[in-house]
């Protein structure tokens, strides 16, 4: 039997990042959490992770600093970039390198700003 697809969630906001594990484990899939890049390189499921939910802004190594490393090393991570502050650039950036996901959250009564740097942009409402 094949082992379950591994989803790894890199962001430092503790309550998004638990909701995103307990919704991809109610439909079936395996998902760890890491509150910060470097705590996901240290970990022990860097190479079965089957897709990375990344946190564009992140202290100490940001989103893209990671994704850069990844793409370096040549691991074959697709990677969904999420964030609740993206301007033009950072949307554009991420999804430069290997037709990366971009997904915007907007705080509460924020509006959605036009894409005009080409990439794939999904805005959704936070909660």
């Amino acid at each position: 039997m094949p082992r379950v697809a591994l989803i790894a969630i890199v962001d430092d906001d503790d309550s998004l990042r638990n909701s995103l594990d307990d919704l991809l484990r109610s439909v079936g899939f395996r998902a760890h959490g890491f509150s910060s890049a470097e705590a996901f390189l240290r970990s022990q499921h860097v190479h079965e992770t089957a897709c990375l939910i990344l946190d564009v802004r992140l202290p100490g190594m940001n989103g893209l600093e990671l994704q850069r490393q990844i793409v370096a090393a040549n691991w074959r991570i697709p990677i969904i970039f999420v964030t609740a502050y993206a301007d033009d650039d950072a949307r554009a950036r991420p999804c430069s390198r290997r037709g990366g996901l971009f997904i915007q959250t907007l705080p509460r009564g924020g509006s959605p700003q036009r894409d005009r740097g080409g990439a794939r942009t999904f805005v959704t409402p936070s909660a």
